[in-house]
């Protein structure tokens, strides 16, 4: 455990009755108290969308590392550890630097009501301005517009990851207004490089574009991507690059790989550093196979995966996938929150799956019961059972079929959980 951070984490959980409550006036007063150090950042790229945000920036941060570049990195949420969310000039956060800036931030609320992540992201502002760097990547939380990273008043570039629908109780539920809150982080003046959209979310996007004068970058546009014999092509208007396929695995990946390459090339960055950002970025918990740890000593001779995905965007993304890989049995271990789509994302992955074993999330209090779960997936066309806990549902798949593909999805937080299970 990480006692310091723990500790503060768990108080700043209390300082406002809801997880979500999207608007900046809590985040402008503690920005203001605290110095507003969202003014002092190295240059910012500014990343939203409903799918691929952070695969996108783990890609940008690569090239831009590749480069020679000094990246800060802020990502939510975190998989095993609150570290991951905050990463100073390449390195993850301290837990003495943690505890230290998570300290000030709480001690300057004082008694103010402001969400966990609201105050969270203020103390990741304040550890930005305060360690030199050349670029700091800032992923968005939930939407926006409203989004507690929306405080930069001058990023380099904004980039927009496919938008779908996911979060509707929050962001609307058309694909036009989940668009709106996406496109909120467009600036006046500035680059914004976008990934593939369906038409409706495109409209809205160049509409907040062309009002606010921000030149769009946009695929299919001003630039394309695509594979050709096992490789991947990228052209725009400087010219063409021939690249190795992404070590991220999936064909969504590499429009994902597209956006990144597009915003490395408007901020001038070379042939290597593209090819950096497909062939080196690491991003865990994203169609990652497990080669080492507990559950994966459990689940041998079977293969273990882990997936974070949770929308009907991420279940076809997913179903993609798997139809690319070698052919073997595949069995599904799935924990999704009730906020979800369930049938949305399992309904694409009943032709690739053989079987679904649900779970309840352990320490989730949104979790679908593993009963339920169950139900969704055999409602489309899934073979579907429960188990009481991870280790019983490996066990049980790799003594019936030791020639499986085991893949643990639905869910985020499910997947932390198990990497903090496997401890590799």
């Amino acid at each position: 455990m990480n006692a310091g951070s723990d500790v503060i984490l768990a108080r700043m959980m209390a300082l406002h009755p809801k997880v979500i409550d999207l608007t900046l006036d809590r985040v402008w007063r503690l920005l203001d108290t605290v110095g507003n150090p969202q003014d002092q950042l190295p240059p910012v790229i500014h990343i939203a969308g409903t799918n691929g945000k952070g695969s996108t920036q783990a890609m940008i941060r690569a090239g831009l590392e590749q480069s020679g570049a000094q990246v800060h990195a802020y990502t939510s949420p975190h998989l095993a550890r609150f570290h991951e969310r905050i990463r100073l000039a390449g390195d993850l956060i301290t837990e003495a630097a943690l505890t230290q800036v998570l300290d000030r931030c709480y001690a300057a609320n004082g008694t103010g009501s402001i969400t966990y992540f609201e105050i969270t992201t203020v103390a990741a502002l304040l550890a930005f301005a305060e360690t030199p760097a050349d670029y700091t990547l800032l992923e968005v939380g939930l939407g926006g517009r409203l989004d507690a990273t929306n405080v930069i008043s001058d990023p380099v570039a904004t980039v927009i990851t496919p938008v779908d629908l996911d979060h509707q109780s929050f962001l609307g539920d058309t694909l036009a207004a989940i668009a709106g809150e996406k496109a909120g982080i467009i600036k006046r003046g500035v680059p914004c490089i976008v990934g593939p959209q369906h038409e409706p979310a495109m409209d809205v996007i160049e509409g907040v574009a062309a009002r606010l004068g921000a030149p769009l970058l946009a695929y299919g546009q001003h630039w394309h991507v695509s594979t050709e014999r096992d490789r991947l092509i990228y052209q725009d208007e400087r010219g063409l690059l021939d690249l190795p396929l992404p070590a991220l695995r999936g064909p969504h990946q590499i429009m994902n790989a597209g956006a990144a390459i597009a915003t490395l090339r408007l901020l001038g960055k070379n042939d290597a550093a593209c090819e950096a950002a497909v062939t080196t970025p690491y991003w865990p918990a994203r169609m990652e196979r497990l080669t080492n740890g507990a559950l994966v000593d459990l689940a041998h001779p079977a293969e273990l995966w882990l997936d974070g995905g949770h929308n009907p965007a991420a279940g076809l993304a997913l179903a993609a996938t798997l139809k690319m890989l070698l052919p073997r049995p595949t069995h599904l271990i799935c924990g999704m929150l009730n906020t979800k789509d369930i049938a949305g994302y399992l309904a694409p992955l009943a032709a690739v799956a053989d079987s679904l074993t649900a779970l309840s999330i352990p320490g989730e209090a949104n979790t679908v019961p593993a009963a339920d779960t169950a139900s969704f997936a055999a409602k489309v066309g899934l073979t579907a059972t429960t188990a009481d806990n991870v280790q019983d549902a490996i066990a049980a798949i790799s003594k019936r079929n030791p020639n499986a593909r085991i893949l643990i999805c639905g869910s985020l937080y499910l997947a932390g959980h198990v990497m903090r299970e496997n401890g590799a």
